[in-house]
């Protein structure tokens, strides 16, 4: 289906790309040091159901067909290729079993696996195969997280248990922050985050040439049992040192760049540098589509001239939390500088254009390409990040959601602003007239933002419906990036199916299994922000929280929660003076993990209530269930 050239969706560049399409290097790259996989590579759980299936890439074998971008088309070709890979002799990974990879230091004394996945049946199945390869002899010895998302540590429990770490036999290791940054994105605003990650990452969309291809920085999210096990070991510094398992290894903070808790590590004794997602083979994200806190574009090309200076010159291979590796002193210290070059030029082109005035959106039309050597490099295209969205991110960190204009301080919400742009457009029947004219003429941006209207004020408009999906599958279908075409697709889908309460989940989003494994604090704060203010304002309630191991023995953490004002106020310890709670639950702090995960209730975990069992009651239901479903093309 072609797309006039006006209406291409950006890329990082123009829409003729000054690519070299015969450079082999990439394909060697990704095919280097292949010992073996799966076949097929399809991972079930433990009831037969598939959370993983890699066989469904097999089409991008074929030649590109017109409803992709060549380029994008080429990056999933090479995401897809699967299996365990030798990087150097005593460095593995596994790729293509998740949307991450997986990487196995063999150790004197054990094996250090770093970021499990999302899945524990993914990671399991991603350290069998290591095994089948390598050998049972060591057992693991320690887990790195790299960084604080979901799909760095949600196999963990694929790999290792919780009573081997709490015995001490295995260490988990994991950057400074990490917890309260998983909660914070994971726990906190991961009902929303999961829904918009199902459009991100084309959950639930067919793969195919016209359908999902990938999104750039993997193929696709894994849906198994997800799990948090809290890290035994922070990394606080830069220069901190650890030998896990017989292995040394020497770390480099890097918060607020991909993940606001994230690292790299060095590998002396094997001379491999490991740059979790701080350099990637696609421009990355400095505002994921999904939702996140906006990532600083300068600090983070700051830590990557850090990381060329600390470790460029000690290091003769370069991998990634996703992708393949480079090999060559010369070839990492280029894409190393390159990519530390496409987040600096983003940052401060972004800056200087809002100095000059110019809004967020009009920064991302000016700033239409990188410069030619950055434009030319595969491995900064905007296969999941984009030029585009990330200007207005950099404008956003700085600038806020205001633009300055107050004809947009106090805009009616979508729906009400909807009806009146289509009364004052005469008419749905009107506007979508003088749409279709539009995306005959080629300008589907905005034939898609005017329908758009139509669909909010009067949703059951189906020539609206149908010609905005259209719309939408004719802008998916040119997009260099992945993220941009999977929420084109998943938008018409849901206009076409009528879908838009879809309850599924994705395992990029959060997971029951992480409750679990929380401390105290976090856990409050996930049932603070649960709290229906409005309603809970009409009580004042106090309950004290005693969590040990069980028996009739002194706890071993207290807490007093405090509900006032419609706001819920955790305190370690006693209550404040003056304050007597009405309501005292004695249980293990899994319990509640329990309850908030939604696998079990108080009663059945054993919990022993004193005091007025009304006033927990009451307090419980004053907790509004994140909504696991929520429409985002139509209202």
């Amino acid at each position: 289906m072609s797309v006039p050239s006006a209406a291409t969706p950006p890329a990082t560049s123009s829409a003729t790309p000054p690519l070299d399409w015969d450079d082999p290097t990439d394909l060697a790259n990704a095919r280097r040091g292949r010992m073996g996989s799966l076949e097929p590579c399809v991972i079930k759980n433990a009831e037969g159901r598939v959370v993983w299936d890699n066989e469904r890439w097999s089409f991008l074998g074929g030649d590109c067909p017109d409803t992709a971008a060549p380029s994008l088309w080429r990056q999933g070709r090479l995401n897809s290729l699967h299996g365990l890979f030798e990087v150097v002799e005593g460095v593995y990974q596994i790729r293509g079993f998740d949307v991450s990879n997986m990487t196995v230091i063999e150790g004197r004394d054990g094996l250090v696996v770093i970021d499990p996945l999302i899945s524990e049946e993914c990671a399991a199945a991603a350290l069998a195969l290591y095994r089948c390869h390598r050998g049972d002899a060591l057992p693991v010895a320690a887990v790195v997280y790299s960084h604080s998302h979901t799909d760095h540590f949600g196999g963990v429990r694929g790999v290792t248990t919780d009573a081997d770490v709490a015995a001490g036999r295995v260490r988990i290791v994991a950057p400074d922050g990490f917890m309260e940054e998983v909660i914070s994105e994971n726990v906190v605003a991961g009902p929303a985050m999961l829904r918009r990650a199902q459009y991100m990452y084309g959950v639930g969309l067919p793969a195919a040439p016209d359908g999902a291809i990938g999104f750039g920085l993997g193929q696709g999210t894994s849906s198994g049992s997800v799990g948090l096990i809290p890290p035994t070991d922070l990394i606080t510094r830069t220069g901190q040192e650890l030998e896990l398992g017989g292995v040394r290894l020497e770390f480099q903070l890097t918060p607020g760049t991909e993940a606001p808790a994230e690292m790299n590590f060095h590998l002396p004794g094997h001379r491999v540098l490991l740059v979790a997602e701080n350099a990637n083979h696609t421009l990355h994200n400095v505002l994921t589509l999904r939702g996140a806190q906006v990532r600083d574009a300068s600090a983070w090309a700051g830590y990557l001239t850090e990381t060329i200076s600390l470790y460029a010159d000690r290091s003769d291979v370069l991998i990634g939390s996703h992708h393949w590796p480079t090999w060559g002193r010369a070839e990492l210290l280029t894409l190393l500088s390159e990519q530390r070059d496409a987040y600096a030029y983003l940052h401060d082109q972004s800056v200087r254009l809002m100095n000059q005035g110019l809004t967020g959106p009009e920064i991302a039309e000016e700033l239409a390409e990188f410069p030619p050597q950055l434009a030319a490099a595969w491995h900064a295209r905007g296969y999941y990040g984009s030029l585009s969205h990330n200007s207005k991110a950099v404008y956003q960190r700085y600038m806020g959601w205001f633009d300055g204009n107050p004809a947009h301080l106090w805009q009616h919400p979508p729906v009400e602003q909807a009806k009146r742009y289509v009364a004052f457009m005469g008419g749905a029947d009107a506007v979508v007239k003088k749409a279709r004219e539009t995306v005959e003429a080629g300008d589907l941006r905005f034939a898609a933002e005017v329908l758009g209207h139509v669909v909010f004020a009067e949703p059951g408009h189906e020539e609206a419906r149908e010609l905005q999906a259209d719309a939408f599958e004719r802008l998916a279908h040119a997009c260099e990036n992945g993220t941009w075409r999977n929420f084109y697709l998943s938008g018409a889908r849901d206009l076409r199916d009528h879908r838009g309460e879809d309850a599924r989940g994705s395992g990029s989003g959060s997971g029951g299994g992480m409750a679990w494994g929380l401390p105290a604090d976090q856990l409050f704060k996930a049932l603070a922000v649960r709290l229906d203010g409005p309603r809970a304002a009409a009580h004042r309630l106090v309950m004290r929280w005693e969590f040990g191991t069980g028996g009739d023995g002194p706890a071993d953490d207290a807490w007093t929660l405090l509900l006032a004002n419609g706001v819920l106020t955790p305190i370690h310890g006693e209550a404040p003076a003056g304050e007597r709670p009405s309501v005292t639950v004695r249980t293990e702090l899994a319990a509640l993990g329990g309850v908030l995960a939604g696998r079990t209730t108080l009663t059945e975990a054993g919990a022993r209530i004193e005091g007025d069992a009304s006033a927990l009651a009451m307090f419980f239901g004053l907790l509004q269930a994140p909504r696991r479903g929520f429409p985002i093309v139509t209202r």
